[in-house]
């Protein structure tokens, strides 16, 4: 039988509370009941041939209604003639008539009060986080043991917007920072509905971007290089580690800079004169932009031959469109077909990438679309030392290309 059944009636009712749309109702003082549900019922054929089946179901149904149990669905009857069975009174329509029917039926009387309680809280203190009580009601919900932490972290940025401070700085009572952290994606949501707009970095998006975009200190990022020219060292000193800040004010006065994301790679790098190796960001690379100095020197990157090398040397050519790109190309992967590699297959990067030249953009659409092998990569660890050196000792070629 595909008859409805009381099990098909509450699962349709149930929809109603994971969409918030009671929750929502009931705070805006919106009536949304009586709610008509759906009813698949017998047709006059089942009632000739199938008239035992059909009184079990409507018995099925009269049992779980309202006038039986005192909450729930309220059955409105009708009564069809039939030429053998003669007049019947069967189900026509189910309404769900009141809130307190539904909530009893649904198991969320308590719920309903806590949210109401919630939201009278919040909206004393915060009225504009109304709109975000109706768009995410079962969030607040689910939130609400600690509800009264989060309006205090919302009430202490309103206080003090963007404070120029570390986190662990945030003097507010009852609060640990590690809860500020925890709950950054829901405090991000919140912040943005409470603060005026000169307190929000709009462009800082993302839960790891949570403290610039409200203006607490991040930990500075740190940049590390190695002179590849001895004329070069720093008081004696050719591998430093410096925050990006203090590195903007330091050109050692090389002409050439290399960029390379592998530690190892940055490590093992050969001398070249009046040059420097930055090495180890990943897709921290645009934190390069930050150093003014290198607008003006000869810049390479060397990354993987894979979908996300392309990708962050695409991110590092939108800040400097004029680097080159070092031993990503046809020729080396070719080479060094015996390590060929494997990226994994569900964090590959498919997106667009708009900074590539002809042959960078031919070469990452290759890999992409799996046209040599399945995901397939060169870690730049892999790459002959003997390749990269007679990539360097033709380096003004490649330059000038």
């Amino acid at each position: 039988m595909n008859w409805t059944s009381p099990a098909d009636l509450k699962q349709q009712l149930d929809k109603y509370w994971r969409r918030g749309d009671i929750l929502r109702a009931r705070l805006d003082g919106d009536a949304l009941f009586p709610v008509t549900l759906r009813l698949r019922k017998p047709s006059a054929r089942d009632l000739t041939e199938r008239f035992a089946d059909v009184a079990d179901w409507v018995r099925t149904l009269r049992e779980g209604a309202k006038d039986r149990k005192g909450f729930g669905y309220t059955v409105h009857w009708r009564q069809r003639r039939h030429r053998v069975q003669g007049a019947n009174d069967l189900p026509d329509v189910i309404t769900v008539d009141t809130e307190d029917d539904a909530l009893r039926w649904l198991g969320h009387r308590d719920d309903a009060a806590r949210f109401t309680r919630l939201a009278e809280r919040t909206l004393a203190t915060f009225p504009a986080l109304r709109d975000w009580l109706r768009q995410r009601p079962l969030r607040a919900l689910e939130h609400a043991p600690h509800w009264d932490d989060l309006l205090a972290v919302l009430a202490w940025f309103q206080a003090h917007p963007r404070p120029g401070v570390y986190l662990r700085e945030l003097d507010i009572p009852g609060i640990h920072t590690k809860f500020i952290e925890t709950h950054r994606g829901l405090l991000a949501e919140l912040l943005d509905a409470v603060l005026p707009a000169g307190a929000i970095d709009t462009g800082a998006t993302g839960v790891r971007s949570f403290n610039r975009r409200y203006g607490l200190r991040d930990k500075p990022v740190l940049i590390r290089l190695r002179m590849l020219d001895e004329r070069l060292a720093v008081q004696g000193l050719t591998d430093l580690t410096l925050p990006v800040e203090q590195l903007a004010r330091l050109d050692v006065g090389a002409d050439t800079v290399f960029i390379t994301e592998n530690e190892i790679n940055g490590l093992a790098f050969p001398a070249f004169p009046n040059a420097l190796v930055i090495f180890g960001l990943g897709y921290r690379v645009e934190a390069l932009r930050r150093l003014p100095w290198l607008a003006d020197k000869r810049l390479y990157y060397w990354g993987d031959i894979d979908t996300h090398g392309f990708a962050i040397l695409n991110r590092f050519r939108r800040a400097f469109p004029h680097a080159r790109s070092l031993l990503m190309d046809q020729a080396t992967l070719e080479a060094h077909r015996p390590v060929w590699g494997q990226e994994a297959a569900d964090k590959r990067f498919t997106g667009i990438l708009d900074q590539l030249n002809e042959d960078e953009a031919a070469l990452f659409q290759a890999l992409r679309d799996d046209r040599r092998a399945p995901a397939l990569r060169l870690e730049q660890e892999h790459i002959a030392q003997r390749w990269l050196l007679d990539a360097l000792a033709h380096l003004d070629d490649l330059y000038e290309r």
